[in-house]
């Protein structure tokens, strides 16, 4: 057992120097229930953090996906807690602040493929964090303070900046990241005045800055999830619903999202498909984050080449699209012109309807929006992950999610098995994992940054290397937006 004093109080890590569910804020529950965060009461006696805290509050996974994708459920309310690894206590080691995704309504720092031992014994300070999640998190009526899951992300990094150099990192020399919503959360901080100073660098995996939502769209959101639950549009009446039930109602709002995205019942919400979700206030976040990114931090941003095939193949969506006209209707609502989805269908000859729609939603969601935040933020690197997975029957590609045990160079981890196979490249992961390290330490991955005149892009895969103006003729089907 090893003692690390902390502004808070001292707390007990393992031999091998990891600490876990290290709490950076109070409970958010009862009073501080729908507030912002507020410091944790301090403790004078070691405070055991040899293992997982508490999980923010979610539902457990289902269905086919819910098997690739794992997910760790840790009752209690202290679930605003951080986890650290360290390479030594002393020193000044550069520092990666992870930022968990799961649509803003499940995921925690607790899974096992986020395990920072391998980032530690490269000499990286790794840290894991849980916030706020589903309307604890982003439910916002329109008074009060909104944006609480991000308030929680920027409290996690506060206590970074204090506390770190206690664990041997550098608080100089901080670089967040993110996979999914954690990565559109990344972004959003880069937009949040309250953010500033608080990191140097930044990595977005598999998200962007088109995922916020206006405040008339989360008054729409907050409305009708009050209207499930018969209670009266406010957090107050919220807050005295059981908690299994307020899950439920969200998953059920989020279900009716997926099934009829349309923006005349759900404003932006039908664009992005995430209710709860960061929103632009005016105040906390003044904008969108593509039109406010702050240019003194070093930006690194990609996606994966099949994102969408996830959501479509494990659940058979992609077979039972056996018509163009099913691909081409959804299409045009992710904006894609008539013209654009012929160009789509063109470059694949001999794919499925499934086939040509899942690389449509790929640009539509992903890559699209992370060279749009490229093109607006000069000096950023770009990459695309492409190896595909081995699962469903190779059927899966190169999917939402893959990227993440090798970029935390866990390809050992059992609970990634189902996606990752029996054998997935070692070799990549050293490299991947090197690059992102390389990054955190000098905001030089190794390639040249991207821009309108020269878009070069770096390509992990079985083999890699760097290419230019990928896909020209499908980035200019879409407009901009």
């Amino acid at each position: 057992m090893v003692l690390v004093d902390t502004q808070h109080g001292p707390v007990a890590g393992t031999d091998a120097l990891a600490f876990k569910g290290i709490p950076y804020a109070a409970p958010p529950v009862g009073p501080n229930r729908f507030r912002p965060p507020i410091a944790p009461e301090p403790w004078t006696a070691p405070r055991d953090c040899r293992g997982y805290g508490p999980t923010a509050p979610q539902t457990a996974p289902e269905g086919v996906i819910g098997a690739l994708v794992p997910r760790v459920i840790v009752p209690g309310d202290d679930y605003l807690n951080l986890n650290v690894w360290t390479p030594a206590l002393d020193g000044q080691a550069p520092v990666m602040v992870f930022v968990h995704g799961g649509s803003f309504t499940s995921g925690s720092g607790a899974l096992s493929v986020y395990d920072g031992s391998r980032f530690a014994r490269d000499g990286v300070v790794l840290v894991t964090i849980n916030y706020r999640l589903g309307a604890d998190g982003f439910l916002w009526f329109g008074d009060g303070t909104p944006n609480l899951g991000l308030l929680d992300q920027i409290a996690a990094l506060t206590w970074v900046r204090d506390n770190i150099a206690a664990f041997g990192g550098d608080p100089g020399n901080v670089t967040i990241f993110g996979e999914s919503a954690g990565a559109m959360s990344v972004c959003t901080l880069l937009a949040m005045p309250a953010a500033d100073g608080l990191f140097r660098r930044a990595i977005a995996q598999s998200g962007a800055g088109h995922n916020t939502i206006s405040a008339a769209s989360a008054r729409t959101v907050g409305n009708r999830l009050a209207a499930m639950l018969g209670t009266a549009p406010t957090r107050e009446a919220i807050a005295a619903v059981p908690v299994p039930r307020l899950l439920a109602a969200q998953d059920s709002l989020s279900r009716q999202v997926m099934a009829r995205p349309r923006a005349k019942v759900w404003g932006d919400v039908a664009r992005t498909l995430l209710p709860f979700s960061p929103v632009v206030d005016g105040e906390l976040l003044p904008a969108a984050p593509i039109g406010g990114i702050r240019p003194d931090v070093d930006l690194m941003i990609g996606t994966n080449s099949e994102e969408a095939r996830l959501f479509l193949v494990p659940t058979g969506l992609a077979s039972r699209l056996n018509t163009p006209a099913l691909y081409a209707a959804a299409a045009l609502r992710f904006g894609l012109p008539a013209r654009g989805v012929r160009r789509y269908r063109a470059n694949r000859p001999g794919s499925t309807p499934g086939d040509v729609l899942a690389a449509i939603m790929t640009d539509s969601y992903y890559r699209i929006p992370a060279i749009r935040l490229a093109e607006a933020r000069p000096g950023a690197f770009v990459y695309e992950f492409g190896w595909r997975s081995p699962a469903c029957n190779g059927t899966l590609g190169a999917c939402h999610g893959l990227e993440l045990g090798f970029v935390f160079d866990n390809l050992d981890d059992p609970a990634a098995t189902p996606m990752l196979g029996a054998a997935p490249p070692q070799h990549l992961a050293d490299l991947m994992h090197r690059t992102w390290i390389d990054f955190a330490r000098t905001g030089d991955p190794g390639w040249p940054p991207y821009t309108r005149e020269h878009r070069v892009s770096r390509h992990f895969n079985t083999a890699s290397g760097t290419t230019t103006n990928d896909r020209v003729d499908e980035r200019l089907a879409w407009p901009r937006r």
